[in-house]
């Protein structure tokens, strides 16, 4: 079979730097292929040149092939790039808040996207969407109109959501990260595409989630798409590429079948018998009676009696499946998050919501988000907004807290080229951790952390903890640990709460949760947690002129 994509001598630049040197890729229907390499390497840069579209201020030079249309040339990007965009590749990108409205119910955008880019759906929008998928149908509008709702609620069956009209009219700030995630492949899945490129479908998503997810993905290439699959997570690529390639500085340095570039890992030694640690007593972040809701009037609640405290020096994890409740938590400690009632203290003392804060307060609880990039000004250098933390909570002039600045930046794997760079011009897994910079920048004695390793490789993941244990041995800094690996989850915690729904299920020392687990939540979440050691199914390319199947079931 013909290759759906074809990429020759493909060259990416931007302010004088290399980002891709001379890039050969080939991807065909029916299966998965991965492209793997650490943050920064020139994974995003190619999949949006596939689009036939560039970052601000990268030109492309090469070629460019997708379903025999020439998207890049060696004067750039093609007109005819613009004819393949959505309708025959469609691109899910890292951070699903770059794709979502967040003006917009998401049933009116998904009818809209289908309307837009199917045969049978065009005709532009007719004023139905907004209801989520209640609009009348009648005419030729109508049947339009219904064909599209038929579309999105497929869209969303393949993403493994509900589809009913209650959860297409919700925005995107009421689903959890994961749960936007798989709003956002939705999405994609919506315009009826050939060739999907999936840049880290698996962040934010828990164990469950992630295995249900390499069965869409499997199902996806059964069903004949093509599948570029940009990920960190070397054991969901495992378990469903049949291809990888490995990109380093903008170069391939691998390629070949799965099993050959990313060998399975060795075996994780047994864990260590469960013995208490000990903590220090006091607490110096605490909620209790926490309960959280979404709208005016009490309702949508999405925490309740929630109970959490993190000791002086200490760390303590907070996992559960995707929707539990998690982000909320984080937010109402941070304080952004203010339809909730209950007792929030910070060294004892009573913690009220972010505008009401205390300079102390806001230095002494910092938080670092799963999605940064909306965090960052284009118009000023990362660096300078790093630095400024330190400027305005502790008062150190700009030139000693740049000094400070690059000394953080510096442990993180960052380098000095980074620092005169702006946030369109860094890379998921580089953003990510200049964020954490600047909260760290602050001093703070609870540094609350929410997925902060999922756009990261193991080399930036293992420096970013290193940089969290050193704080905590050094300076008594207490950490809340939000996130789903739970191998880090057992390397960083002392104790350990899951939620699901909302409530807290298990909690307690982590190695006795993890251990000896007394709800069926964490046990199903131990149980999901390994992708990859059976390798990607046989999937045979789908011959030509077999249609492929429009409604995928989770």
């Amino acid at each position: 079979m013909e290759p759906v994509i074809e990429v020759g001598g493909l060259t990416a630049r931007a302010d004088g730097a290399l980002l891709l040197d001379g890039v050969d890729l080939t991807v065909r229907a029916g299966g998965v292929t991965a492209l793997v390499g650490p943050s920064g390497s020139g994974k995003t840069t190619l999949a949006l040149a596939l689009l036939g579209e560039t970052a601000p201020g990268v030109r492309l030079r090469g070629s460019v092939r997708v379903a025999g249309v020439d998207v890049v040339g060696e004067e750039g990007p093609t007109r005819a790039a613009r004819d393949v965009r959505g309708r025959v590749v469609s691109y899910m990108p890292q951070h699903p808040a770059h794709a979502l409205n967040p003006a917009r119910r998401i049933g009116s955008v998904l009818t809209e996207l289908a309307r837009l880019h199917r045969p049978d759906g065009s005709g532009g929008t007719d004023g139905s969407g907004d209801s989520g998928g209640t609009g009348r149908a009648g005419g030729a509008g109508g049947g339009r109109s219904a064909a599209g709702r038929e579309h999105a609620a497929g869209a969303l069956r393949a993403a493994g959501l509900p589809d009913d009209p209650g959860f297409r009219r919700r925005f995107p700030h009421q689903f959890s990260g994961g749960q936007r995630q798989r709003v956002a492949l939705a999405q994609v899945l919506a315009c009826g595409p050939s060739v999907l490129v999936l840049d880290e479908p698996s962040t934010g998503l828990d164990t469950v989630a992630r295995l249900r997810l390499a069965d869409r993905l499997t199902r996806l290439a059964a069903d004949g798409y093509a599948l570029l699959l940009l990920s960190h997570d070397h054991d969901l690529v495992r378990a469903v590429a049949a291809r990888t390639v490995t990109l380093d500085r903008g170069r391939v340095a691998a390629a070949g079948p799965t099993p050959e570039v990313l060998p399975a890992p060795a075996a994780p030694p047994p864990p260590v018998a469960a013995t208490a640690p000990v903590r220090p007593s006091g607490a110096v972040l605490e909620a209790r009676g926490l309960t959280a809701w979404l709208h005016a009037g009490r309702r949508g609640e999405v925490l309740r009696d929630v109970a959490v405290r993190v000791p002086e020096g200490g760390c303590t994890a907070v996992v559960g499946p995707s929707g539990s409740g998690k982000t909320v938590l984080a937010r109402c400690l941070a304080g952004l998050h203010e339809r909730h009632r209950g007792h929030l203290a910070f060294r004892g003392e009573p913690l009220p919501v972010l505008r009401r804060r205390t300079a102390r307060q806001i230095r002494g609880v910092q938080y670092v988000w799963q999605e940064v990039r909306g965090s960052f000004d284009d118009r000023r250098t990362v660096l300078e907004q790093v630095a400024r933390t330190a400027v305005r909570l502790r008062g150190l002039t700009p030139r000693e807290a740049e000094r400070q600045a690059r000394a953080v930046w510096e442990r993180l794997g960052l380098s000095a080229e980074h620092t005169a760079r702006h946030a369109a011009s860094l890379s998921g897994g580089e953003l990510q951790r200049a964020a954490l910079s600047r909260a760290l920048l602050a001093e703070p004695g609870v540094l609350i952390c929410d997925e902060i390793t999922t756009a990261l490789d193991s080399v930036s993941t293992e420096l970013v903890t290193a940089e969290i244990t050193r704080l905590r041995e050094e300076s008594d800094t207490a950490v809340l640990w939000i996130g789903h690996d739970l191998a880090l989850v057992e390397r960083l915690a002392d104790d350990l709460v899951v939620l699901d729904s909302g409530g807290v299920v298990d909690s307690g020392d982590s190695r006795t949760v993890l251990g000896t687990p007394r709800s069926e939540t964490t046990r199903l979440l131990l149980r999901s947690r390994h992708l990859g050691t059976a390798g990607p199914a046989a999937l045979e390319p789908v011959p030509p002129g077999v249609q492929r199947k429009e409604h995928l079931q989770p």
